[in-house]
């Protein structure tokens, strides 16, 4: 089976850091200032090990482009040189799919986030077959796995020729300077051919303007009634969850993580390491709610709330906030992405979802 391999290095850095999405050109230098660093490796690091079985022939690109990736996972890959910008550019990932098309992949695998997936779509042949490792900010787009490890199990039934099928999938992507005001502004960009494995393949992005105002509101008074003195919350992203933060009369960043105690505001829109700061020093509670249509509760759009966070928190301390509709309406049900598998393994089995006030259900979450 031959495939080709395109890394975006720069993918998920602007998550952790607060910033939305990582396409701004200045997200490499914030994220070094805050602390962040790539995760690319350990979300490569599944694919890696099937792109380096006996009958895969894996074909790359030079640099951080590919290369250095398969190189430090010790699995070796053929590689087509090209000169890449520091740091690399959109026109880099343009380029580096058109040079690897020419080798006529059996399968395109890319690493990235909804705009790498814009970038791939624009140099891609209309035939080609793609799959997405989620590793980016924005992954609206069905065109990923749902994890790095479906993603590799996709690569192997392939490989074992268990897959035949392909259908198209959206690929959609937002404004980062309009979404760092709290606006979304989602577009369709188009369609790519992806394996049609849906156990494994992740829903396009819904949203939930049908969700009725009254059920939002119940559900914010049932957690405002049991807030308690002394406690630090961390407020995820979401309507859902502004509307908490709407009746408890304080600012709120609908697209970040807020941090609250006791009536009061203490950080706006934090990033990783901030909120790690707070959770390791005080007792904490995280108030998230699950993305419509896709499900995912934790790993995309809230990677400030990352696995360290989770875990200096505490699993006992996470407070699921969704309507009965939002949950009905997922394909997948409930999917965690932490980065971290055993956490993530941690966070599987059935949690307690507020769907009401003083009315909640037990919902199944898998990874």
């Amino acid at each position: 089976m031959k495939i080709a391999l395109v890394v975006n290095p720069l993918a998920g850095l602007g998550g952790p850091a607060g910033l939305k999405g990582s396409d701004a050109s200045d997200t490499m230098s914030i994220a070094r200032e805050r602390g962040v660093t790539s995760r690319i490796a350990e979300r490569l690091k599944p694919v890696l090990e099937v792109l380096g079985h006996e009958t895969v022939e894996c074909t790359t690109v030079s640099g951080a482009l590919g290369e250095f990736w398969c190189r430090a996972a010790g699995i070796y890959c053929t590689t087509l040189s090209m000169v890449e910008q520091n740091p690399s550019t959109a026109d880099d990932t343009r380029a580096a799919v058109a040079l690897l098309q020419a080798t006529a992949p059996d399968l395109l695998v890319f690493a990235g986030g909804d705009g790498t997936a814009r970038d791939v779509l624009d140099a891609l042949s209309p035939v080609q077959v793609v799959l997405g490792v989620p590793c980016g900010v924005k992954m609206h787009s069905a065109v990923f796995a749902n994890n790095p490890a479906a993603a590799a199990e996709v690569i192997q039934q392939m490989n074992a020729g268990q897959l035949l099928t392909v259908s198209h999938a959206e690929v959609r992507d937002i404004d980062e300077t309009a979404f760092r005001q709290g606006i979304v502004q989602a577009s369709f960009y188009g369609e790519m051919w992806v394996p049609a494995a849906l156990r494994y393949m992740q829903q396009v992005k819904a949203g939930g303007q049908e969700v009725e105002a009254l059920v939002v509101e119940e559900i914010a008074a049932d957690i405002i009634e049991h807030l308690q003195p002394d406690m630090t919350y961390l407020m995820g992203s979401g309507s859902t969850t502004a509307a908490i933060m709407s009746q408890l009369g304080l600012d709120n960043t609908l697209l970040g993580v807020d941090v609250i105690k006791d009536g009061k505001v203490l950080m706006a829109d934090a990033y990783e390491a901030q909120l790690y700061e707070v959770a390791a020093h005080n007792p904490c509670k995280i108030i998230v709610t699950v993305i419509g249509g896709q499900g995912h509760l934790f790993g995309r759009g809230n990677q400030q709330l990352s696995a360290r966070v989770i875990r200096a928190v505490g699993l006992d301390n996470i407070l699921v906030v969704a309507t009965k509709s939002k949950l009905e309406a997922l394909a997948n049900g409930i999917v965690v992405d932490t980065g971290d598998a055993e956490l993530d393994q941690s966070l599987s089995g059935f949690i307690r979802v507020i769907t009401g006030y003083e009315d909640a259900v037990l919902c199944p979450v898998h990874c």
